[in-house]
């Protein structure tokens, strides 16, 4: 039963992992900054195979443009098409490329505390980092400071694998390999 569950999990891993993208951000908001300068990162995930990728507003810090890394090592320039969505702190990238691979989203209503959850990201710039944990309760809320004011969050689903600085935007994901 163990061998079985430690295979669903490297599975699930190797089937999402090549939609989880590393996001960086530079310089000053609109995307203006010095040569090799890097102000922010953060993880992403692809969900259409025309290059559009969905990441939290946080990442992107009101940038227009962002790099965009892929698993397999290419970067491409993204154009944020979406962002300041305090409320939700969702925004989209879009890249110019084709046939890439995607992450099934999954129905975030269906989730139920003491299911797995796996997070798979870039924390600190490092790709396809994973952890795994359980979800812990659902409806949280929140306030976070930022360099915006604040955000209010609620409606999240708390979970205690490790979500590191820099991991955000990247999935959560059932066992399925859906985010959720």
């Amino acid at each position: 039963m163990l061998e079985e569950t430690d295979r669903a999990f490297a599975d699930v891993v190797e089937d999402v992992s090549p939609a989880v993208v590393h996001i960086r951000t530079g310089g000053t908001p609109n995307g203006s900054a010095r040569v090799g300068q890097v102000m922010g990162q953060g993880s992403g995930v692809i969900y259409r195979p025309d290059g559009w990728i969905i990441t939290n507003d946080h990442v992107v810090q009101g940038n227009d443009k962002v790099t965009v890394v892929l698993s397999d090592g290419r970067e491409m320039q993204g154009t944020v098409r979406r962002s300041n969505d305090v409320q939700n702190d969702v925004a989209v990238v879009k890249i110019d490329a084709k046939n890439l691979p995607v992450a099934r989203i999954g129905d975030s209503a269906l989730v139920r505390p003491g299911q797995y959850a796996i997070a798979i990201g870039a924390p600190f710039g490092l790709e396809n980092t994973v952890t795994v944990g359980h979800i812990s309760a659902l409806g949280r809320s929140s306030q976070v400071m930022d360099v915006n004011g604040g955000r209010g969050y609620s409606g999240m689903i708390q979970t205690d694998a490790s979500i590191n600085p820099g991991n955000s935007g990247g999935p959560l994901v059932n066992i399925r390999g859906e985010v959720i």
